[in-house]
């Protein structure tokens, strides 16, 4: 059986971002000199440098940046998956993360909307976090 490459290898500093989305939690840090959010987990704040840097829990509320339609992956398990959507947002509290987009009409390209209602995707889209094996990941905010 190959190995899958979706999944993340914790190590002693991530292990508390890892654990608290296997939970259904969105952490990013926040530096206490500057007060600028970021992510991904680094020990330091890449805008000053300082190493007065904590967790915090994220609102999960995100809103969409830029995106791509993935038709073609060979890498287990995403050749099952295809096509999905691999997108950067914007997080509410001001950094930009990579993940993909679920229940969007564009991750079922072909199939038309997912049974959930899946909307099309735009710039500036309003999305929530959701999590998918312990992973963030992104679907529009279903109005109505």
């Amino acid at each position: 059986m190959a190995g899958r490459f979706d999944l993340p290898e914790p190590d002693a500093f991530t292990r508390t971002y890892w654990e608290a989305a296997a939970g259904g939690r969105l952490l990013i840090r926040r530096c206490g000199a500057c007060g600028r959010a970021h992510h991904y987990p680094r020990e330091f704040c890449p805008h000053c440098w300082s190493e007065d840097v904590t967790w915090e829990a994220a609102s999960g509320r995100a809103t969409l940046y830029t995106w791509s339609v993935v038709h073609r992956n060979d890498l287990p398990p995403f050749a099952d998956r295809v096509p999905y959507v691999a997108a950067v947002v914007e997080l509410a509290e001001g950094p930009r993360m990579m993940t993909e987009i679920v229940g969007a009409g564009a991750d079922r390209a072909g199939e038309g909307p997912e049974p959930s209602g899946g909307a099309e995707l735009s710039g500036g889209a309003e999305l929530e976090v959701v999590f998918r094996e312990g992973i963030p990941v992104f679907r529009p905010v279903q109005r109505g």
